[in-house]
This record gives structure tokens, sequence and C-alpha cells, in this order.
């Protein structure tokens, strides 16, 4: 018997192992038709490219590009391409050029970054998508062949009986580095396809009067630089032009890739002008920058450049409003001339109000809250970042179109119509004294001797002004008060910024406090000044002067060696010597400064 079994038990085991086997070789085969499939046609397995398909329904981590072919081969297939076929690609700028079939999923990317709330469609359509397929067929079956491009213009022409024409928003001129001039402005046929119908729906841009109907031609010619500079000390831009898609609930900012690209770029950026202060920056919202050949469709068209800026950081002093975001967007804005749309993130609304005059002189259009808006802004120019220098200046050689801090200074005078440009010499207008600007502070850095100080001023010959500079002064009436007045002066802070309002050749003179603050109150207000062609002069108290007196010993290290102290970091420097120092002016001291004041201006 348990010979019996165990022959059984052996055919038993014969029979499993070939079913096991034939289970093997029908898993092997699946596996290998599998992989062919993905290998020739992987759309097929994730979404069609072709088709309308919302970013709601597109998956959120993966980013669908198109695989870009050899170089050689790019070259090869684009000189056997007929000129029909070339312009029937260019009138439509939502045609993808490039193999279709060809698709790298990438699974760090995000599609859209779009909220529950959007419907966006990709930017490819059916009919686009099986055109631009037709036409490479035809342009490698024979492209040369006469034949074969007459039946192309015919396709082409029968395509565009079914297609409505609309006009653009304007002839907005994309200046390129390129011998071909024709580049500059382009007329595109808008082909637009409700889901229900072939139904026209008409869209109004707010922000800047543009129609959603009338679609500007969005270029597909390349960028060729670094879409990002991170090569600034102070400041990160990002700038680009072309198709350009900025979709702000998605903090993101896409340059369309135009067929045959490899830019595959990447990056990152808080655009506030504080590069390296992570305190500050901390604050900041981040914006993403990527090249792509996929985004949300367009939901607002805008024919002027966009400028992307953060306010939070630290606005609310008025030398950071000036240093950090005022004088920046002077630079990056002004070459515009009013034509520039702004995208604002960390939007402070009572901090627009309070200079609202500078924004209407900067742009012609509302503001937009970055943080808030919800659509996918499509822009042919576009700047992330605003360009900044040393603090409270511009550097004339690196700032577009050479600006200085001459221009600021005019431009503050006529954004808020002051109207004195240049001082006037004394004796022109009889019996008028030069007029004196005192700067009074109220917490720190005050004059403990303020009524000795105007005394003295009055008895040389000055008729004296003495006005406090505070987050909650007027602008408008401070621009006013330092405009009429020939020679300011004040201890390092804040208020020194209301030197933008000076007329031309003025006088600036900043009491510099005790601990070894000079290099940073000259880099702060006294290079600013001289640039922006104010006459400049430095007061450095003496010990006698400080009320640091009144809380060290005169054998203190503070006082033998204040330069010491700076090695603890300009936070400690700050609270040192800043925050906790009055100045006790010596009158007799500083007598011969105002004297050489009035001297300057008899000149």
């Amino acid at each position: 018997m348990k010979a019996v079994e165990r022959a059984k038990l052996v055919r038993s085991l014969r029979q499993e192992s070939r079913r096991l086997r034939l289970l093997v070789l029908v898993i092997g085969f699946f596996l290998v038709t599998l992989t062919f499939v993905v290998v020739t046609k992987p759309d097929a397995l994730l979404f069609n490219l072709n088709g309308r398909l919302s970013v709601d329904q597109a998956p959120r981590s993966l980013l669908i590009r198109q695989r870009v072919d050899a170089a050689a081969a790019a070259a090869a297939a684009a000189s056997r391409r007929s000129p029909d076929t070339l312009a029937a690609a260019a009138e439509d700028p939502k045609v993808v050029d490039g193999d279709s079939a060809g698709v790298e999923v990438n699974a760090n990317a995000n599609v859209g970054g779009a909220s529950e709330d959007e419907k966006r469609v990709l930017t490819s359509e059916p009919e686009q998508g099986k055109k631009a397929e037709e036409a490479t067929q035809s342009e490698l079956l024979g492209g040369e062949d006469e034949e074969g491009r007459k039946g192309l213009r015919k396709g082409h022409q029968e395509d565009k009986e079914h297609k409505v024409t609309l006009p653009t928003v304007s002839n907005y001129t994309i200046h390129e580095a390129t011998d071909d001039s024709d580049n500059g402005k382009q007329e595109v046929v808008a082909d637009r396809k409700a889901d229900a119908g072939s139904q026209l729906v008409t869209d109004v841009d707010q922000s800047n009067g543009g129609d959603r109907s009338h679609q500007p031609a969005l270029d597909n010619i390349e960028w060729d630089k670094p879409l990002c500079d991170f090569s600034n000390f102070r400041a990160n831009v990002c700038e680009m032009r072309g198709n350009i898609r900025i979709h702000p609930s998605g903090s993101s900012v896409m340059y369309m890739e135009p067929a045959g690209s490899m830019k595959d770029e990447q990056w990152k950026i808080k655009p506030y002008p504080r590069k390296g202060d992570e305190l500050c920056l901390s604050h900041i919202t981040e914006v993403t920058v990527q090249s792509s050949k996929v985004a949300p469709e367009c939901t607002k068209y805008h024919d002027v450049p966009a400028v992307i800026f953060a306010l939070t950081g630290y606005t609310g002093n008025l030398f950071h409003d000036f240093t950090d975001v005022l004088v920046p967007l002077f630079t990056t804005a002004s070459e515009f001339n009013g034509e520039v749309q702004f995208l604002i993130t960390d939007m402070a609304i009572w901090w627009t109000r309070k200079y609202a005059v500078v924004f209407e002189k900067l742009t012609k259009y509302p503001l937009i809250d970055f943080n808030k808006d919800n659509e996918v802004h499509c822009f042919k120019h576009a700047i992330l970042g605003l360009h900044a220098y040393m603090e409270f200046t511009i550097d004339p050689l690196k700032a577009p179109q050479n600006y200085s801090m001459v221009d600021f200074n005019r431009f503050m005078r006529r954004t808020y119509s002051l109207p004195r440009d240049e001082v006037t010499a004394l004796g022109e207008v009889p019996k008028t004294k030069p007029r004196l600007l005192i700067i009074s502070r109220q917490r720190t850095r005050m004059f403990l001797n303020l009524k000795e100080i105007v005394a003295m001023a009055e008895e040389i010959g000055y008729e004296v002004v003495v006005e406090e500079a505070n987050v909650n002064s007027n602008v408008a009436h401070f621009a006013k008060v330092v405009n009429s007045v020939d020679v300011m002066m004040g201890v390092h802070g804040a208020g020194l910024t209301n030197c933008v309002f000076l007329p031309h050749s003025a006088i600036l003179i900043q009491i510099v406090p005790w601990g070894a603050l000079d290099g940073i109150c000259r880099v702060d207000f006294g290079y600013p000044a001289e640039q922006m062609g104010l006459r400049y002069k430095h007061y450095s108290i003496g010990v006698h002067e400080s009320s640091l007196t009144d809380q060290y010993p005169l054998d203190h290290e503070i006082f033998k060696n204040p330069l010491a102290f700076h090695k603890n970091g300009f936070e400690f420097v700050r609270q040192t010597f800043m925050d906790t120092q009055n100045v006790r002016l010596d009158c007799n001291r500083f007598r011969p400064i105002l004297l050489e004041a009035l001297d300057q201006l008899n000149q």
C-alpha cells in the first residue's frame, strides 16, 4: 500500500508542477504585453492628453511631460516640415508639438496644484492633437511632395471654416533676441469649444479690461535664459517671456515650454528682497517657478507684463517701506509706464492704502491679492521678485533702463505733486530765511535738549520746523513739509527716510549715536542721500553727548572699545546703542555744521 500511495503522490506533484509552469508562462506573457503597451503608448494607461480632462480629475502627484527626442532627430524632423504645415501649427497656440505618444512621468511634480472648487482643463484638445499627429505623419512620409502640401492646405482651409476668428486684445509685443522682426506681433485664431457645444462664452477680465473671447497669442518662443537669477546677494528674481501661467491658489508660476525645449527647470522663491534673513522670510509665501508642457487652462488673459512681490517682511517701518518695497518696485516696474499688473503675496491692505498714490503712478490696473485669487492668469512677460541692491539705493549699472536714485527722488516729488525740484540759493528771494527741519523722536534716540538746539539754529539765521515722523504720519502732509525746507537733520532712524521728498541739492544732516555706528549710518542714509543729488553731512556725537553715560561708568568698555560689541551681532548692537540711547547735543560743537550748511546754500 505504501508503494501505491507513493506513486500517486508523485503523479500529483508532477501535475501541480505542470500547472505552475503554465501559470508562470501566462503571467510572463501578460507582463511582456503590458510592458510593450506602456513603452509604446503610456498615455493610454494614465489619461488621454487629447481629451479635455479637468485638473480635479487629473492625478495630483504626476507631471505629464512630452518626451523630447534627441537634438539631431528633432532637427531632422524640423527640416522635413513644409512651410504650410509650420504655419498651420503656429496659428493655433494650443497645439502641443512633438511626439504625442512619447510621455514621461515625473512623480515628484504637481500638475496644477488646483483647489477642489476650480474647473480647469489641460491645454491640449482632441482635434488639435489629431491634426498635429496627422501633420507629423504626412511630413515624415513625404513633406516635400507638392500634392501632399496641397492636401494639407486644403485640410487646413476646411478646419478654418469651422473656427471662430477673434481679434487679439492688443498688439502686445515680445522683444526677443532674434532677427525675425515679425515675431513681435501676432494675431491668433482662438478655437474655444464649450462642453455643451460650440457656443462662445464671454468672460470679461476685470483686472485689465480684457475679454476672455479675445485671447492674445501666447507665443511659443523659447526664453533662452534661465528662468531665475539667484546671483544677487540681496534679492532673487525670476523673469521670463513666452507662454506663462500664474496660478496663485497653487503658489506656482509655470513657463510653458515650446516644442523641442529641454529646459526642465524648477525654482522656489520668496519674492521679498531680504535674502538670507530667515526670520523675515519665514512669514513670506514661497512660490514655485517651473517649466512645463502641461498646465491648467487660462481663465484670465493679460496683455501687459506681471510683477509679483511680497509685502509682509519688515514693512510698517518707514525705512523698510522704502528700501524693501518702494525703491525696488520703482526700479522693477517703472519702465512699463503703468502698463503692468501687480500681484502681491502676503497683502497688507492698510499698507497699500497708505501708499495708494505711489501704486497709482506705477500701475493702471487694480492690485491682485495673490493669496486670495483663484484664477489662472496668463501673461507673455512676468517678473517674480524685485530688483534690489544695497540698502535704500539703486545701482544704475545693473538696474533696468539704468535708473538711479536721482530718478527715484524725482519720481517721489512728482507722485506727491511737490512744488520744489531744486533748492533756492540764499538771497534770490528777499527776506526769506533758509528753512531747517528737525526730525524729532519720542521713544528712543531723542534729542534731550531740543529747545536749546532750536534756539541755537534760529540765532544763526534759520527758520526752524520740528516734526515727528512715525508709522501713523500722513505721508502726503509730511512730504509737503519736507519739500518746503532746505536742510533736514535728525538722529539716525527711519524718520530720515523722508529725505526722498527733499528738493535736489538740499542738505541732509545725520546725527550718529555713540557706538561705532558710522559705517551703518553711512550705508543707510549717507550714500543714498548723495546718490539722490542731496548734500550730506555726518555728525558723530561724543561720549559726553550720549545718555549712555547715565547707565555706565566712563571707564566702561562700552566707551573705551564700542566696536568690540559688534561681534555679538546686529541685534545686540541695536539693543545696546540704539534702543536705549538718547542724545544731548553739544550746541557749541554742532554749531559749525549748521554754519557750513548755510555756506553751501549760498553757493
